[in-house]
């Protein structure tokens, strides 16, 4: 029997899922002019003929449904006696819906109704259609917005500095009232809305949009919090080694260079050639493999450099790694090395043990796990090297890891995987990371498996080791490199500009400091910076493995 309350028919439904209001929700197309968010599922008893007992509930006239609203209001007709409902039809845009009878009521959820404006009118249609038309008995205008704001964050970009203020700011639905912690913003016409705090208000940060339907978003962000950065508009530094740092002598030379304006950025080895780790990282497996050298603490050196104003560039040796190799043999985990196909550790190149896989994901994470562990440290830049194959013949070699079936993962692209998921994981904290790449990577990638096209979409710059010692007689029409730097430097960045145009990355070329083949060391700096320079690239890293730098070969105009 129905209810003697005629408003007992708008009781709640079973909420909808959330995928069906997102299907719902692709339909919205409309500007909903409609004001007011207030929602009402009132009664109003409005039939066309009092004698006829018919009640009417639904929303309020001109209401703005959000999702939740939505799934519990209900467009009914109710009557005492159930045959008045007998010639009672519902109809939307001239259609008849399907509506439900229970016994003396009639109604439709609002949830069945796709996102916008919409009039639904009660009629009674005559016991003779050819007759008359039918006649009013009621009528519904409401609007359905189920579609959340959605909120897209643009600051804060990274990590948050230690006693420096947060600006959060974003966009999100116009209008949209926006909370911040426990402050409460209002979206701009364009959505647009900014707010800044002395010091971050939680972590994570809760940030929720509400629309004027009533829809919610959130979303929680996880601060990363570092104790210092310095950035720099144009890299110009030097290699330093872990114990060449450690070392008062070769460290106050360094300072002494940055004293008189001559270099801007330390790139400190982080990770070496074998595989050592120059602080106690906390990282597993550098204390289970027994990588750590506590050469010098982390946080010394960044709060000593950076109170100087200088960019620290942290050196990462990924792959060529003896001490990881050495572990792995030593525990039967011989699947994290590359091998020959009979089984053994790779050894040509003169790499002795050895030369781990870049295809395997715990030498990836590894690897990551030691940048972001310098990235929350303070350190501003990761520069990797070593992020690619060994030298050799690649048919001789077995990279665990690597999809090697027919079409499957070449050496090269699983060297791009690298660098794109060092990118991704690197992202919270703001920083930039590069790759140092050999020379003839520009135009000979499958050398050393190195393209540089599809890695430079990955890293922020590309660190050519392009050393005037290193290349022959003849490369890039030029007869002698060694005694031609500035000839050599700008016919190999003329290449290596072609390869990142049109990619994110930037080119901050290694140069080189160095008694090797020095014929007038000074000279040989000064022209390769020249050389650089003149091809309006005004960033180098210098490369010394005795971390001797030639001091009267650098300007501080360079």
């Amino acid at each position: 029997m129905p209810s003697s309350d005629p408003l007992a028919i708008v009781a709640p439904r079973a909420p909808r899922s959330r995928a069906r209001a997102e299907r719902h929700g692709r339909h919205r197309a409309l500007s909903l002019a409609l004001t007011g968010a207030a929602i009402a599922l009132a009664a109003a008893a409005c039939a066309s003929d009092p004698a006829d007992g018919l009640e009417f509930a639904g929303p309020a006239d001109g209401s703005l449904l959000g999702i939740a609203e939505a799934e519990e209001a209900v467009l009914a007709v109710a009557a005492e006696d159930e045959t008045a409902l007998e010639r009672v039809r519902l109809q939307h845009d001239g259609e008849e819906l399907d509506a439900e009878r229970d016994g003396a009521r009639l109604q439709v959820p609002v949830e069945a109704f796709d996102d916008g404006e919409h009039l639904v009118r009660a009629v009674a249609v005559p016991e003779d259609a050819d007759d008359e038309e039918p006649e009013e008995l009621h009528e519904w205008r409401f609007a359905l917005d189920t579609v959340p704001p959605e909120i897209e964050l643009s600051e804060p970009e990274g990590a948050v500095v230690e006693g420096e203020p947060l600006r959060v700011a974003g966009t999100t639905e116009a209008g949209a009232e926006v909370h911040v912690g426990d402050e409460r913003l209002e979206a701009g016409e364009d959505g647009a809305f900014a707010t800044e705090f002395d010091q971050p208000p939680g972590n994570p940060l809760e940030i929720v949009a509400v629309d004027a339907a009533g829809n919610r978003a959130d979303t929680d962000v996880s601060l990363v919090t570092v104790p210092s950065r310095v950035e720099v508009e144009h890299v110009r530094g030097v290699h330093v080694t872990a114990h060449a740092w450690a070392s008062d002598t070769f460290r106050e030379r360094i300072i002494g260079m940055i004293d008189d304006g001559l270099i801007n950025t330390v790139a400190l080895t982080l990770k070496d050639e074998s595989g050592h780790v120059g602080w106690d990282s906390d990282v597993e497996l550098a204390e289970a493999s027994g990588a750590n050298r506590g050469v010098y603490d982390l946080e010394e050196v960044v709060a000593e450099l950076h109170d100087l104003g200088v960019h620290i560039a942290g050196r990462i040796v990924a792959f060529r790694d003896g001490t990881l190799g050495q572990h792995a043999l030593d525990s039967g985990n011989e699947d994290l090395l590359i091998q020959t196909t009979d089984g053994d550790y790779y050894t040509s190149g003169g790499y002795g043990c050895c030369f781990t896989s870049f295809a395997h994901p715990d030498v990836i994470d590894y690897n990551i796990d030691l940048a972001e562990e310098a990235a929350a440290a303070g350190v501003d830049a990761i520069l990797w090297d070593y992020i690619r194959r060994p030298d050799g013949d690649p048919e001789a070699m077995v990279v665990s890891g690597l999809d090697d079936d027919a079409g499957g993962t070449t050496l090269e692209e699983a060297v791009v995987e690298f660098a794109a998921q060092a990118d991704e994981r690197l992202r919270p904290y703001g920083i930039e990371h590069g790759a140092s790449l050999y020379g003839i990577a520009a135009d000979r990638p499958t050398q050393i498996a190195q393209d540089v096209p599809a890695m430079s979409d990955h890293v922020d710059y590309v660190a050519p080791m392009i050393y005037p010692s290193h290349w022959g007689p003849g490369e890039y029409g030029v007869d002698d490199p060694n005694r031609q730097p500035y000839d050599i430097i700008t016919a190999t960045l003329d290449v290596w500009k072609e390869q990142v145009e049109g990619t994110r990355s930037r080119i901050v070329p290694w140069l080189e400091d160095t008694n090797y083949r020095a014929w007038d060391r000074p000279e040989q700096v000064r022209e390769q910076i020249r050389a650089a320079r003149d091809q309006d690239i005004h960033e180098f890293i210098m490369w010394d493995p005795n971390v001797d730098y030639t001091v009267e070969a650098y300007d501080p105009d360079q």
